[in-house]
C-alpha cells in the first residue's frame, strides 16, 4: 500500500465537549448530522478527514443521570463507556448516510508513549484512510488513569495531526479564534487572525474552560497549537457552530485564528516530534539566557553548564523539559543524566564534571538530536 500520509491531504478536525453536547447534555445529532453532511463533501472534493472528538464523558453523564461532572477517576471511566457508544453510534449513522464509513481509533498516552504502539498507531490509522474511512479519535478514558491522561483533545489532536502529517489541525470550539482578552467579559477584546510564534504575552490571553463538560480552554489549545507549529502544521481556531464549510475554513475565507509556522521554518523530525509532544516529561531544567540563546539560536545541545535550577526526580532516558529564567517552556528532550546527577553537575563546565564523574566526560545533560525545540 502506497503511504498515504505522503500522497494525500489530511485534515484533523478536533471538536470541542461544548460543541457535540447540547444543552440538555445530549449528544446533538443535528449538528453530527451536519458535520457529515460537511466531511462528505469535503471527502469529494479528494481530502481526507480524521476527527478527534470530545464529548464521551458529557453524553454519559446524561446516560448515567448525572448533573455535575465528577471528579473520581471511576466515575469518569463510567461515563466514558456509556458515552463512547453514543458518539460512535452517532458519527456511524451520520456518515453511513453518505456511504462512508467510521473506524473508532482508541488511545491512551501510554499508548503513544511506546514508539511501538505509536507506529501501530500510524498504521491503523493511515489503513482507515486508504479504504476511505473516517477515523474517529478519541482518549481511552474508560481505562486511563490519571498519569495516563492526555489531560485534554486538544492535546490529543496535536499529536494525532503530526502523527499522520496533517496539512492542518482544524480545532472547532465556542468561539471564532483566540482573542487579546475575553470577549464574553471584555468590550475591548480584539480578534487575532495569524499567529507564527507561540509567546508568554499570548498565553497571557488565552483564558480556561467556562463551559462545564469540557476539559480544556484557550490555552490548552494554544500549547496544541506550538506543538503543531514545531511540526510544520498549521492550526485553525474556529467556531464549529457556524454554518461555514471546512473548504471556507481551509481557504481562509471566514473569521478564526491561524498559527501558521514561519517561512524559515524546517519542520522537526518524527522521532523529536514524539518525544517532545507524546512523551511525558517527568521533570524539568531551568536554563540561562546563555543556554537558551545556544539552544534556540545555534541549534546546540543542552550542557550542564547552562542550567540552573532542576525540578522534580528523574532517570537518564527520561523525558524533561527545558523552562528559561522566565518558567516559559522551550524545549523538551530525553535527559542523559539523573536528576541527582544534574543537582551535583549544575553549572559546571564538561571537563569539571569528569573529574568527579567520569562516565559522564563529555556528555550533553540533552543532545541535540532528542531535543524538540519549540
Amino acid at each position: 500500500m502506497q503511504d498515504i500520509f505522503e500522497v494525500s491531504d489530511i485534515y484533523v478536525i478536533k471538536i470541542g465537549s461544548s460543541t457535540l453536547v447540547d444543552a440538555t447534555g445530549e449528544v446533538d445529532t443535528a449538528y453530527i448530522q451536519k458535520l457529515a453532511d460537511d466531511i462528505a463533501a469535503f471527502k469529494a472534493a479528494g481530502n481526507h478527514v480524521i476527527v478527534v472528538s470530545s464529548g464521551a464523558v458529557a453524553a454519559g453523564m446524561k446516560r448515567l443521570h448525572m448533573h455535575v461532572r465528577p471528579s473520581d477517576i471511576p466515575s469518569l471511566q463510567a461515563c466514558a463507556a456509556a458515552g463512547q457508544a453514543l458518539l460512535t453510534e452517532a458519527y456511524a449513522q451520520a456518515l453511513g448516510a453518505h456511504g462512508i464509513s467510521v473506524g473508532q481509533v482508541l488511545l491512551t498516552r501510554h499508548d503513544v508513549c511506546s514508539r511501538e504502539t505509536y507506529l501501530n498507531a500510524r498504521t491503523t490509522i493511515g489503513t482507515l484512510l486508504h479504504l476511505g474511512a473516517v477515523p474517529v479519535v478519541n482518549e481511552n478514558d474508560t481505562v486511563s488513569v490519571a498519569e495516563f491522561t492526555f489531560g485534554d483533545n486538544d492535546t490529543l489532536g496535536a499529536i494525532v495531526a503530526t502523527l499522520v502529517h496533517a496539512d492542518a489541525y482544524i480545532i472547532y470550539t465556542d468561539v471564532d479564534g483566540l482573542y487579546t482578552a475575553n470577549p464574553a467579559t471584555d468590550s475591548k477584546a480584539r480578534h487575532i487572525d495569524t499567529v507564527h510564534k507561540i509567546t508568554p504575552e499570548l498565553i497571557a490571553c488565552a483564558t480556561g474552560s467556562v463551559s462545564g463538560v469540557g476539559t480544556g480552554g484557550m490555552s490548552t489549545k494554544l500549547y496544541a497549537a506550538r506543538a503543531a507549529l514545531a511540526a510544520g502544521i498549521t492550526t485553525i481556531i474556529c467556531n464549529g457552530h457556524h454554518t461555514y464549510s471546512l473548504d471556507d475554513i481551509v481557504k481562509n475565507r471566514v473569521s478564526q485564528t491561524r498559527f501558521v509556522p514561519e517561512s524559515t521554518h524546517t519542520p522537526e523530525n518524527a522521532r523529536k516530534l514524539w518525544i517532545g509532544i507524546a512523551e511525558i516529561p517527568q521533570g524539568s531544567v531551568t536554563v540561562d539566557a546563555g543556554a537558551k540563546q545556544a539552544l534556540i539560536k545555534d541549534g546546540a545541545s543542552l550542557l550542564p553548564v547552562g542550567i540552573r535550577e532542576v525540578k522534580g526526580t528523574f532517570h537518564a532516558g527520561d523525558v524533561i523539559s527545558v523552562r528559561d529564567e522566565h518558567s516559559s517552556l522551550i524545549a523538551r528532550g530525553i535527559s542523559k543524566y539523573s536528576s541527582d546527577d544534574l543537582c551535583v553537575s549544575k553549572g559546571l563546565k564538561l571537563d569539571v564534571i569528569a573529574r568527579f564523574m567520569p562516565q559522564k566526560a563529555n556528555i550533553p545533560v540533552i543532545h541535540k538530536d532528542e531535543l524538540l525545540l519549540f
